[in-house]
């Protein structure tokens, strides 16, 4: 089985979707290896460690998807790619099935296997392929990083001859994967910090973390089946906005997480919070590039409002590229080897197991999620 992996094209990202270890891995496999040339330099992986791995190099772009059985990728694919492809290959990325409704009929049309990253599902043995968790622990932290570069002033607590410089309070909204991590990187970094959850039982993980978690009674809440926070009524969230207002006034820096699958997320942070915030103070949106959590955050830009920086970058776990690219090639690599049948050395396509069928959007011609296809075929 050849298995074909294209550099990202898409402006500014370095991740690749596999690195010269895992590589060597598929190789081992059994699996008939072509990397596009350069594809590993935004990590900083040669095409010779790829060489070394057992792979081959390839610089004809349209002949690597042509002759491709199975393409890995971290992006989308453009639309004129999918058209490059051979009917009946598979090809594995994040494709923002919710959106992207051209892409998944151009997928169906082409007779193309598309499994979708965003689409694993959120249970405990597909834990390794859970490529939104990986990314989105990685992001957590960055928001940290970002947030202490430009805040005017240090996080920890710190006594000097001169005095003792107060801790920065943090507001965390939103304590998922990303949340804790940005929890705990901000604690790590000796600062002070409140955190809020629409989910009552992670009370006790962020509290384990030396946080304080804020409670506010909104009602019935909780989470969906696979893990991610239920999405709150207009009233709830209304509720939420004021009993966060006065946190928020009080807070060095907040960082907001809360992202709702497949829909816009929800505003937390209005203006009229933001003009109650100190001059100087920092807040990083998570969301900003599918709608934002923070009224007035711009996608992929920093603003300031009030005298409040708004950091709306996008891609947060490509600021650390080389590690994030592990972890997705590891992901990419455990979905992979998951339905490998060594004997005829290729991928199985399987829909009675528990995770492919989940994450498979389009196959043999047909869109094989149910969700998804009521979404695009429902209203085509």
């Amino acid at each position: 089985m050849r298995i074909a992996i294209p550099r990202e094209t898409h402006p500014g990202e370095n991740r690749v979707p596999i690195t010269p270890d895992v590589a060597r891995k598929l190789v081992r496999m059994g699996a008939d290896l072509v990397i596009e040339a350069g594809m590993g330099i935004g990590s900083g992986f040669a095409d010779s460690a790829y060489a070394d791995a057992g792979a081959t190099i390839s610089t004809d772009r349209k002949e690597l998807f042509a002759s491709a059985d199975m393409l890995l990728r971290l992006r989308k694919p453009a639309l004129d790619e999918i058209a490059l492809m051979k009917r009946g290959a598979i090809h594995i990325s994040y494709l923002d099935p919710f959106n992207e409704h051209e892409l998944v009929k151009a997928f169906r049309d082409a007779g193309i296997t598309s499994i979708s990253m965003e689409m694993i599902p959120r249970t405990t043995r597909s834990q390794k392929m859970d490529a939104l968790s990986s990314q989105a622990n990685l992001a957590g932290y960055q928001m940290v990083i970002e947030a202490a570069m430009a805040l005017p002033r240090i996080f920890p607590m710190m006594m000097t001859p001169a005095g003792t410089l107060k801790p920065a309070n943090v507001f965390v909204i939103g304590a998922g994967v990303a949340g804790l991590q940005a929890i705990a990187t901000a604690k790590r970094l000796g600062a002070k910090v409140t955190a809020f959850d629409t989910r009552p039982v992670v009370a006790e993980q962020v509290q384990s973390l030396g946080a304080k978690f804020l409670e506010i009674d909104l009602g019935e809440t909780g989470e969906t089946a696979g893990g991610y926070a239920k999405e709150l009524t207009p009233e709830q969230v209304a509720i939420q906005r004021q009993a966060q207002k006065d946190v928020i006034a009080k807070s060095d820096v907040v960082i907001t997480t809360a992202q709702v699958f497949g829909r816009k997320p929800p505003v937390l942070v209005t203006k009229d919070m933001i003009e109650g915030m100190a001059p100087g103070s920092v807040i990083v949106d998570m969301a900003a590039e599918t709608g934002g959590n923070v009224e007035g955050s711009v996608p992929n830009e920093t603003v300031e409002w009030s005298g409040v920086t708004i950091i709306g970058k996008g891609n947060l776990a490509g600021e650390v590229a080389v590690d994030a690219s592990q972890m997705y090639s590891s992901n990419l690599f455990n979905l992979v080897e998951d339905s490998w049948c060594d004997d005829k050395k290729l991928f199985v396509v399987d829909f009675e197991g528990d995770i492919l069928p989940g994450c498979i959007i389009t196959h043999g011609g047909d869109i094989t999620n149910e969700t998804i296809k009521n979404i695009v075929e429902g209203g085509a």
